[in-house]
């Protein structure tokens, strides 16, 4: 989201299909999304739903439709298929051929040879060897080679342009000698900002409309790089910061040990923690937050502190991991109505999209990019009370260990 934004191109994230009257309210509008929590569902689901949204973006005439997905590829065959989403995708946008790009070097992502790094733990590593993405309670990455993993979810055939080609004075050739054997998706190695650039270049002149894509914030970021490399983006678009705020609230259905860090950072300096239990009484909870709150102090309200929390054992479940994303939503509520808190963060990709409706949030827009992929944005809401509320959707994996505090002081 941040990187259109930051290039120019005016960007609005919904939470369902937009209507006519709530497009018209960004008539300036030139990228449009739908958040979703399909990457905790499961193929049946999927197929039961993605259609929709799939027709309603379609209708909307852009040039380019993206499926994204997140940057370490946590997926597989009963949750989160990739696989799944792309039959549907190609069978709604008739797509001739489906781009798929997961490195993002700025996220510190990488993909070489088909196989897929990613930065934690204090170094680099291939994703069925990292720390987190392989123990992932719901979707354990146990195969770094993506064409083998997804292989797993789809019967369609995958074709690699690795690294080498990408770097070929004979690329283009090489792509159109790869599409003439028509395979229905072709991965893209990202090593770094020039093999991205080389991806968006390829995708762009080879693509079909409207154009089926899938993949993490690494296809914005090789299709920005080609059209600023060709005077085809508007100036770039500064954003100032948003102020300190004397409080925040968090609250957190991660089990990163990154968001973990950062939670201990924030009770380190001076935040009110609480731990909620799985399944129980959030009264008490809400109260002590409360509490926080009128003696001038934030809180992080969590349901883990990192992957080896004893919580997670009573988590596993589809159902109560979705009910656990809607509480604190509920939770958030609460807060935000009984103390005048504006300004919100919410850790966890699959814990996002269900907090956010509980709020009643229609869109939201960028307010200040905080840390890549996990902006500080400016909510739109029916409800007064919550449209123009401050709030940060933050993957379990991103950010510095300060970053709650980076939250409070509104960037920089």
């Amino acid at each position: 989201m941040e990187a259109l934004a930051g290039e120019g191109l005016e960007t609005v994230l919904f939470l369902d299909v937009p209507s006519p009257g709530q497009l018209a309210r960004f008539p300036d509008a030139r990228a449009v999304g739908v958040a979703g929590d399909s990457r905790s569902k499961s193929p049946e689901w999927m197929s039961a739903n993605l259609p929709r949204i799939f027709e309603g973006l379609k209708r909307l005439g852009a040039p380019l439709c993206h499926y994204k997905i997140c940057s370490t590829f946590d997926s597989g065959p009963r949750t989160g298929s990739v696989g799944r989403a792309i039959d549907e995708g190609q069978r709604v946008f008739g797509a001739h051929w489906t781009p798929v790009v997961v490195g993002v070097p700025l996220l510190r992502r990488y993909v070489a040879f088909g196989n897929l790094f990613a930065a934690g733990g204090g170094g680099i590593h291939r994703i069925d060897r990292h720390p987190t993405m392989s123990r992932h309670p719901s979707t354990p990455m146990d195969e770094g080679d993506l064409r083998l993993h997804l292989a797993r979810q789809t019967s369609k055939s995958i074709a690699l342009f690795d690294i080498l080609s990408l770097r070929a004075s004979d690329s283009d050739s090489r792509f159109r000698e790869m599409l003439d054997g028509k395979p229905d998706i072709v991965l893209f190695d990202g090593l770094d900002d020039a093999s991205l650039e080389a991806a968006g270049r390829l995708m762009w002149n080879h693509r079909v409309q409207p154009q089926f894509m899938v993949g993490s914030s690494g296809v914005e970021y090789a299709l920005l790089s080609w059209w600023r490399a060709n005077s085809a983006l508007p100036p770039r678009v500064g954003f100032s910061n948003a102020g300190r705020v004397d409080r925040i609230v968090a609250v957190s259905g991660s089990c990163s040990p990154v968001t973990a860090s950062q939670i201990r950072w924030a009770e380190a300096n001076g935040f009110g923690i609480i731990a909620l239990n799985v399944d129980g009484d959030d009264r008490v909870a809400i109260k002590t937050a409360i509490e926080f709150l009128q003696s001038g102090r934030s809180v992080v309200l969590h349901t883990a502190l990192g992957p080896d929390d004893p919580r997670l054992r009573r988590a596993m479940t589809p159902e109560l991991n979705e009910r656990l994303g809607e509480r604190l939503g509920e939770i958030l509520r609460e807060l935000i109505l009984r103390s005048g808190v504006r300004r919100t963060v919410v850790c966890g990709g699959d814990t996002s999209a269900r907090a956010g409706r509980q709020l009643g949030i229609n869109a939201l827009t960028i307010r200040k990019p905080l840390a890549p992929g996990s902006p500080l944005c400016r909510a739109w809401a029916d409800d007064p009370e919550f449209d123009g509320l401050e709030i940060v959707f933050k993957g379990g994996q991103v950010g510095g260990e300060a970053f709650f505090g980076l939250v409070q002081n509104g960037g920089d």
